[in-house]
């Protein structure tokens, strides 16, 4: 199935734009970068553009639904424009990968991310591509204050480098498909 959505899973709103849980914005700004293209749409409880990439129509999608409801924005998206699950990549923060680590996945649960889960619940499957984007943790720090948090002063190359990585994956699934950039980015 060809990719036809790449979205980023983020709060809206300047106070949040830095944080860990907004890494999906972030990695959805660098696409937005390297097709040349900005935001031309606010509907659908998303901020997005339409464009054309390796001569496959591409949604770049950014919830503005805040993290719990990113479902919503997402499936309106998906229903009106026809996308099945399939044809999704769905870009979010992991609490248990180190900083900086992406992985990808084609299924699976929701690993406790709540945008993620809202999305698996409104399609009703988990057979939705998805690279996560690791922001570790701090046992001291309770997770929904980390989350919302910075990353570090010292985390910072690194994360830089996993935005251009999580980029690079998400446009290699377009241009050939999701398997051969699993197969590639899984071994980094």
């Amino acid at each position: 199935m060809p990719i036809k959505m790449i979205v980023g899973l983020g709060n809206p709103g300047k106070k949040y734009e830095t944080t860990r849980h907004n890494i999906g914005f972030l990695v959805i700004d660098e696409i937005f970068k390297s097709c040349e293209v900005k935001v031309t749409q606010d509907k659908f409880k998303a901020s997005y553009a339409q464009v054309t990439y390796e001569g496959n129509q591409l949604y770049l999608v950014k919830p503005q639904t805040y993290m719990n409801l990113s479902g919503e924005a997402v499936y309106a998206i998906a229903s009106y424009f026809k996308i099945l699950p399939s044809e999704i990549i769905v870009i979010c923060d992991d609490l248990d990968l180190p900083v900086g680590k992406i992985r990808l996945r084609e299924s699976g649960s929701s690993g406790g991310q709540k945008g993620l889960n809202n999305i698996i619940q409104l399609f009703s499957t988990q057979d939705i591509p998805r690279i996560r984007f690791g922001i570790g943790k701090n046992p001291l720090i309770e997770t929904a204050d980390y989350v919302l948090g910075k990353f570090e002063q010292e985390h910072i190359e690194t994360v830089k480098t996993g935005i251009i990585q999580a980029k690079e994956a998400a446009l290699m699934a377009v241009k050939k498909d999701f398997v051969t950039a699993m197969n590639l980015y899984n071994k980094r």
